[in-house]
């Protein structure tokens, strides 16, 4: 049983997420295109979604979120239901193409990544804090999104990696 959990997607997602997260609040706190902190959590499980369809990226946006709210002062789920989110929508863009191109999963990485980023002061506002929505959301998501799509070359097949997932393979039937 203990193989098992080892081998498993949530063993290896944890063990990347504790990596990422290390990364996301030291060397990119002080990276900060626009003024705006990339979330590499979330641009991980968006481009889980990408690799392996909307349950996979909200097992993995779950993780990851969670992951990210115990190490920091939010409450526990609330990032972990946007990650969630952002898994979903990019895998369902995912269920359009199946195997996509690289520069397909990209796109559907961004647009998870921007959907989970503009989830978060919907979040917000639902567990009671007070949130201002203004035109700096905008960039926040623009930018947020952007760095996803850049990452996702690196971070799709780290996702396939971590959820245990192969590329399909397509055989010709032999007359």
């Amino acid at each position: 049983m203990l193989f098992a959990f080892i081998q498993g997607p949530l063993f290896r997602l944890l063990a990347i997420g504790v990596l990422l997260l290390a990364l996301q609040n030291t060397l990119f706190v002080e990276l900060r295109p626009a003024g705006v902190v990339v979330q590499v959590l979330l641009a991980l499980a968006a481009a889980a979604g990408a690799a392996g369809g909307a349950d996979r990226g909200a097992l993995a946006g779950f993780v990851l979120g969670l992951l990210f709210d115990l190490g920091s002062d939010s409450p526990i789920g609330a990032t972990a239901l946007t990650m969630a989110l952002g898994g979903i929508v990019a895998g369902i863009a995912w269920s359009i193409m199946v195997d996509p191109p690289w520069w397909l999963a990209a796109v559907f990485t961004m647009i998870g990544a921007a959907a989970g980023e503009a989830a978060v002061p919907l979040v917000r506002v639902f567990i009671g804090e007070s949130v201002r929505f203004d035109s700096e959301l905008s960039t926040v998501v623009l930018v947020v999104a952007v760095a996803a799509g850049v990452l996702s070359p690196i971070f799709v097949p780290l996702a396939r990696w971590c959820l245990r997932l192969r590329r399909a393979e397509w055989k010709v039937p032999v007359a």
